[in-house]
């Protein structure tokens, strides 16, 4: 008997949760995955090049159309509409400001995605379709984790790569957020205050892990490319003049500890977002 009383009471604590707490728990062992795969642990390393960047920017704008025009077409829908802040959180405009800096003109012809981004994409285009109520999942870990990220990273990049911060880096600038900490109070709060019968709040966790899974897949499958693409120009060289290839260099001076740092950053803000919630 009081064995059963403690798994009821333990259940009914369990469910009376924060939905912003439930996810963070859910998807731990996702993430310390995401953190040691190839493509994350060679950002640790403090190598970011700008193919790299590049190709992090083309599958950033695929993933963020999808589930910007699925927020977009569900902004009225009870679960979405709490946490639907366009005006202060919406990316994709910026990346296309970036796209535009690093490629020209013509960037959109020169988009390139491994099929694992292709696949994340036709997940939120699913659910946007059959259960907008999942997207909550997906905007609260890129969103928060990017707001996290974008005001260090911009200010790191800035100092240490001689950019200016509005030439390349306007994804992770948020001019619309006067107060990061404070606003993703606001954003948690609106979140925790959605109203989810349980099987819904049970299929916004899990979507939550699937979220995960698929930027794993797209780490996995940028590194993939990112290897392709290494091996194709190495090849190159050895057989015609030296082709020069512009990379973000960090400073000689930059200490080891603020070049790894970089490096995490760069991965963690831009593939999946930092996970700072």
């Amino acid at each position: 008997m009081e064995t059963e009383m403690r798994t009821q009471t333990s259940a009914e604590q369990t469910v009376a949760r924060d939905l912003s707490e439930q996810i963070k728990e859910v998807t731990k062992e996702s993430h310390v995955r995401a953190e040691n795969t190839e493509l994350m642990l060679s950002f640790q390393r403090g190598q970011v090049t700008l193919p790299q960047y590049k190709l992090l920017l083309c599958s950033l704008y695929e993933i963020y159309q999808a589930l910007e025009e699925e927020m977009d077409r569900n902004s009225n829908h009870p679960a979405v509409a709490p946490i639907y802040f366009p005006t202060e959180l919406a990316r994709l405009k910026s990346i296309e400001m970036d796209l535009e800096y690093f490629y020209g003109p013509d960037w959109r012809e020169q988009i390139a995605v491994p099929a694992a981004t292709l696949r994340y994409c036709h997940r939120l285009r699913q659910i946007g379709k059959e259960n907008p109520e999942f997207l909550v999942a997906h905007a609260y870990t890129r969103y928060l984790g990017d707001l996290s990220g974008g005001q260090v990273l911009g200010k790191i990049a800035q100092k240490s790569m001689g950019l200016k911060s509005s030439d390349g880096l306007s994804f992770f600038a948020f001019p619309g957020v006067s107060s990061p900490n404070l606003f993703k109070q606001l954003y948690r709060s609106r979140m925790n205050s959605v109203e989810l019968t349980a099987e819904e709040r049970n299929g916004v966790l899990e979507e939550a892990v699937r979220a995960f899974e698929f930027n794993i897949q797209v780490f996995d499958g940028l590194q993939k490319m990112l290897s392709v693409t290494g091996n194709q120009q190495q090849e190159s060289s050895t057989n015609s003049k030296a082709v020069h290839s512009k990379t973000f260099q960090l400073p000689g001076t930059i200490s080891p500890m603020l070049r790894m740092a970089l490096g995490l950053f760069v991965a963690l803000a831009t593939v999946m977002g930092l996970y700072a919630l």
